[in-house]
């Protein structure tokens, strides 16, 4: 039923070593230093295929240097103020305060008391307060009190929501913005 693997010999190892010589690659990080990559070989010096839409060098996970990584508020992290990004943020804890971003996902355990606004919301927790989004979708685990400007609004069954519905053009455009030096006297 079962048979035993036969051991490796010397002579074995000598011919895996005979195979092919195993190269090495150096390349520049995304966004480090200029100049091009050195390599050990010229099979390995030849240009990969890229995926289309994919820029040259750019790493799997930021498919571009345009792209960020998202801003992850913890669900043990309380934000008492306004948060503004420019890039995606996800929301696992607590925010009292406004939110102003490109992208937002709220967690099942967030809870959000102020406006929102950002291109894309994903809601599966509780916000208080208006949303201002291009796309917004308001997931089965979410409850919302407040009114929602929208382009397109999906709500999925299970759903909370109380408030108005309103479709707009641009509802980003007409959002208050968030000032930066709040508080402090401008110079």
């Amino acid at each position: 039923m079962f048979s035993k693997k036969p051991e490796k010999s010397d002579s074995d190892m000598s011919t895996f070593d005979s195979q092919k010589p195993i190269t090495k690659t150096t390349s520049k990080a995304v966004g480090g230093p200029q100049g091009g990559s050195m390599t050990t070989s010229a099979a390995a010096a030849q240009p990969k295929p890229q995926a289309p839409g994919v820029k040259p060098g750019a790493t799997q996970a930021y498919r571009g240097s345009d792209r960020m990584a998202p801003s992850i508020i913890g669900e043990d992290l309380t934000v008492t103020g306004n948060v503004l990004s420019k890039g995606e943020v996800q929301v696992d804890g607590q925010i009292q305060g406004d939110v102003h971003c490109s992208s937002l996902i709220v967690g099942e355990k967030a809870e959000i008391t102020g406006g929102i606004v950002a291109s894309d919301v994903v809601v599966r927790g509780q916000v208080m307060g208006s949303i201002r989004g291009e796309r917004v979708t308001l997931q089965s685990s979410s409850h919302v009190e407040g009114d929602i400007f929208h382009m397109s609004l999906a709500i999925e069954q299970g759903a909370f929501f109380e408030g108005k519905s309103r479709r707009a053009e641009d509802p980003i455009a007409s959002a208050p913005k968030i000032d930066l030096l709040q508080g402090q006297a401008a110079e």
